[in-house]
């Protein structure tokens, strides 16, 4: 023993540097875990903050926070909400183990101010977030410390809407929404939801705004908004919840009823919208191709551009087709030597707004380059030619039958006419160009009986410029051939349809399912209710006033649905308008996927109102999702079960 001791006394220099580079080497193991070692996993926390937070009679401008460790904030330009909300926007930057803050505007008499952090703040080397934070002051006597949220969704799909501005006024008269800035602000997360903090107790009306210049007042038509006429008074009161405490991601440790304040209102919804701009100028004119040219207005009218040419003769030069808004305008030209002509220059004299709102009228010069200049038609042609001939030549060398005058290529109508037609649809047919010639007389529809063909009945109808249907009577089960003769269309410019034909059946309707939905509290109201695939879209619509809609010929596959009321019975969902204290149309969403199978009849009931506004869009077909939640990693369970061990949170 005394020999031992000895030897650690004659070699105590080395036992000692021995223990100093192990210290080290677990201290350096602790903080970058090079060897797997435990993560730190405290988030950050506020050891104090200059003024203090809460604090009363500020006058200052400038703010520090101080924490315990070394900090970043996310992109506080966005994530960080100063109310009341601020002209001239804040300098807040993350400086070593605090927050510098230096707001630019003056600071109001007897105001709470709040600084909302949300989960913008984190520690530097491991990300973990400090969670909802919110720093106030008073330059006042009193803290207010009430608050409301809800939701904003978009009204025609209820989609919650990210990164809009909610707002406080204590005014009740709608033109303050015009003419002064927001009270009190918040901005809504990836939910669509919203907290507005540092309330005073009163009564306020609420709105919603993306504001385009930042302002803080809505003074641009082109700004998306929200409006209630409901007044709210904030309110708080003790409550409980439930809270519970994972020991891993799979399995629970406790559940603890937890007191805390609960602010009221927390259900507020606003549906927000995007008014029709009824202003009217001339947004672009555009030749994409040479045989027309488009142009296009920021809202239709019923009066027409009138056209004088300035280098071709205008009179009968068109054949003009409109959409049904009258915004956008198509002038298709009769006659080829114009399609030829690279520069069409016109003077178009149209209506427009003027500053007052007025419709006055306006002339401009216009020049109409083709972007397909004739010179590089002629050249495409004639490599078309040389192909074409190259192709007779090498038929004619073989012995085979040839040509020596290269065919005209004919109009090629588009027939949507599939092989197995649903029974509830018709064929269409797309025309490239206007049409001067669409013979009925020419098109012939036959169905197949007992081996036998006979001729069937059916109705061809023009549904615009550019397209056309056929309706008839399908059968299930039966053999149908539509036949269509040469030249039954023939264009503008004299080019016919070849000979046709196609044949087709209809589907059984035991390939189907039949969806009858019984609507609830909605008998007598004008409601649209529409049958939606995965990505939103719609796949059928029917409209009813006796509180039963009914979908037929539904093909197997999960489905959604979505029911509008149609207010002024016009057949379309329509937008609102603030100005004429308008909201728009009111829209529900079916909570759940509606699964068809064939041959099978679904029943539903349906109440649109049982359920909250903001809960009714299944997760599936929301194409807002909500951020992943910042959380602590708990990298240290994960740690201590590879090694074995059991792991006991500090």
């Amino acid at each position: 023993m005394r020999g031992f001791l000895q030897h650690i006394i004659n070699h105590g220099w080395r036992w000692t540097l021995t223990c100093l580079f192990v210290s080290i080497f677990i201290g350096c193991a602790r903080m970058g875990n090079p060897d797997g070692g435990w993560y730190d996993e405290k988030p950050p926390m506020v050891i104090g903050a200059t003024p203090k937070d809460k604090a009363t009679h500020i006058d200052s401008k400038k703010i520090r926070i101080l924490f315990d460790e070394y900090i970043k904030i996310d992109n506080p330009t966005e994530n960080v909400i100063i109310s009341p909300p601020q002209m001239e926007m804040a300098d807040i930057k993350g400086a070593g183990k605090q927050i510098l803050i230096n707001l630019k505007d003056s600071l109001h008499p007897n105001t709470t101010y709040t600084i909302d952090f949300s989960d913008a703040i984190s520690d530097n080397n491991e990300g973990n977030p400090l969670g909802n934070y919110t720093y106030s002051f008073s330059t006042g006597e009193n803290i207010d410390t009430l608050e409301v949220s809800g939701y904003v969704l978009e009204a025609e799909n209820l989609e919650p809407i990210k990164g809009i501005l909610v707002g406080l006024y204590d005014q009740m008269e709608d033109s303050a929404f015009h003419t002064s800035p927001m009270l009190r602000v918040a901005r809504t997360d990836s939910r669509g939801h919203f907290v507005i903090k540092g309330i005073a107790p009163g009564s306020y009306r609420v709105y919603a705004l993306q504001d385009a210049d930042g302002n803080y007042t809505y003074t641009q038509k082109s700004e998306k908004i929200a409006f209630s006429h409901d007044s709210i008074t904030p309110s708080s009161k003790p409550d409980t919840r439930q809270d519970t405490i994972w020991r891993d991601s799979l399995h629970i440790s406790d559940i603890k009823r937890v007191g805390y304040t609960h602010f009221l209102p927390d259900d507020i919804v606003l549906r927000a919208f995007t008014p029709i701009i009824t202003d009217r100028y001339l947004i672009k004119t555009e030749r994409a191709e040479a045989d027309h040219f488009t142009f296009y207005f920021s809202y239709g009218d019923d009066q027409l551009p009138l056209i004088k040419g300035l280098n071709f003769d205008e009179w009968e030069a068109f054949v003009v087709a409109s959409n049904e808004k009258n915004d956008t305008i198509t002038y298709w030209l009769r006659d080829t030597t114009l399609v030829n002509q690279d520069t069409l220059r016109m003077e178009v004299q149209y209506l427009m707004t003027d500053t007052l709102g007025n419709l006055v009228s306006k002339t401009d010069t216009l020049d109409m380059l083709s972007k397909q200049p004739y010179a590089k038609r002629l050249k495409q042609q004639q490599k078309e030619y040389e192909e074409w001939l190259k192709e007779q030549e090498k038929a004619k060398k073989k012995g085979q039958p040839y040509d020596s005058i290269m065919p005209i290529k004919p109009l090629k109508m588009k027939i949507d006419a599939p092989s197995q037609l649903d029974p509830d649809k018709n064929i269409r047919f797309s025309a490239p160009c206007p049409l001067m010639v669409a013979d009925s007389t020419k098109i012939h529809l036959y169905s197949k009986h007992d081996s036998l063909w006979y001729e069937s009945k059916f109705l061809f109808r023009q549904i615009n410029t550019l397209e056309y249907e056929l309706l008839g009577e399908w059968h299930p089960t039966i053999e149908y051939s539509l036949e269509i003769d040469s030249a039954a269309f023939i264009d503008i410019y004299g080019n016919a349809t070849k000979a046709t034909k196609n044949g087709f059946g209809v589907k059984s309707e035991d390939a189907y399912s039949t969806i009858i939905i019984t609507l609830a509290g909605m008998n007598g109201k004008n409601a649209i209710v529409q049958l939606l695939t995965s990505n939103d879209g719609v796949y059928k619509e029917t409209n009813t006033t006796s509180g039963q809609a009914e979908f037929y010929y539904v093909k197997p596959g999960d489905y959604y649905m979505r029911m509008y009321i149609d207010e002024n019975n016009n057949g379309k969902w329509d937008t609102g308008d603030f100005d004429q204290d308008l909201q728009p149309e009111t829209v529900y969403y079916y909570p759940d996927v509606l699964q068809c199978k064939a041959k099978w009849d679904l029943t539903q009931t349906w109440n649109p109102t049982a359920m909250e506004t903001f809960r009714q869009k299944p997760e599936k077909i929301t194409k807002q999702k909500p951020d992943k939640e910042k959380t602590m990693k708990k990298r240290n369970a994960d740690r201590a079960k590879s090694l074995g061990i059991e792991y006991i949170e500090q």
